[in-house]
């Protein structure tokens, strides 16, 4: 069996990220499976080390719905970044909204939806007969949007702060995408891939999963999942938002 996108390379510092070519989001060690690193990944058809995991099959549509979870804790940067720029400007770093810019360029602009969603899933499912043809056009007039809002971020936030009279336009920016991405992707987990998945026959979405593989190490030189996941949770921690338990609610009222 074909070895699978499930080994990551890992230690790269985030400013590494560059908007002039994606494969620079992955510059560095190969880790395998087990956690130790090393320079090549095993062969095809070799069985795992005594104490290494074997290599986990990941299918198109899980891959598109895993890519799409690291581009929600994203949002979820942008949506605490909105509340930390109306509370104090001062106490959030620009250069944690601009590498989540640059993340959500590299990983999910270039990558996800222009060699993916764009090349292959949105053509098919504008052909599919019943409603979720209509979604076609819309998410790609949304990716359009999309990239200027990314543009713009990335524009407002090469400087240490926010500048003062920018806060208020930043903060309404970031809320209005994060409110626009979130139903995008909700649909497209919801209606638009799994209308994908049907109108694929069992052969060509296998052989379109192994593609997807492709185009990934094609574009990161190895596994680009992984290393944004890692990307993000490094963000998250930058300013304090990598203990999920302090976003848990408060008990309702009695």
């Amino acid at each position: 069996m074909k070895q699978t996108r499930r080994q990551l390379l890992a230690g790269i510092p985030l400013a590494s990220i560059s908007l002039t070519g994606a494969g620079a989001l992955l510059i560095g060690c190969r880790t395998q499976p087990n956690g130790t690193a090393g320079g090549a990944t095993n062969d095809d058809n070799k069985p795992p080390a005594p104490g290494e995991a074997a290599a986990v099959e990941v299918t198109a549509t899980e891959d598109l719905m895993r890519e799409h979870g690291v581009l929600r804790r994203a949002l979820l940067v942008y949506q605490e970044s909105v509340v930390k720029l109306r509370q104090d400007p001062a106490a959030l770093p620009a250069e944690a909204l601009e590498k989540t810019a640059q993340l959500f360029r590299v990983f999910g602009e270039d990558y996800h939806e222009k060699r993916l969603e764009e090349d292959y899933i949105i053509p098919l499912i504008k052909k599919v007969q019943g409603p979720v043809a209509a979604y076609g056009d819309v998410l790609l007039a949304q990716h359009a949007r999309g990239r200027e809002i990314t543009d713009y971020l990335l524009s407002v936030s090469k400087a240490d702060r926010i500048a003062t009279n920018q806060v208020e336009n930043v903060a309404r920016t970031l809320e209005a995408f994060v409110r626009m991405y979130q139903h995008h992707a909700a649909v497209e987990d919801t209606v638009v891939f799994p209308a994908w998945k049907a109108a694929t026959g069992n052969e060509e979405y296998e052989e379109l999963s192994d593609k997807f593989e492709d185009i990934e190490k094609e574009m990161f030189g190895g596994d680009g999942f992984e290393s944004a996941l890692k990307r993000i949770e490094e963000i998250e921690s930058s300013i304090g938002l990598g203990n999920l338990d302090m976003f848990t609610a408060p008990p309702p009222p009695k």
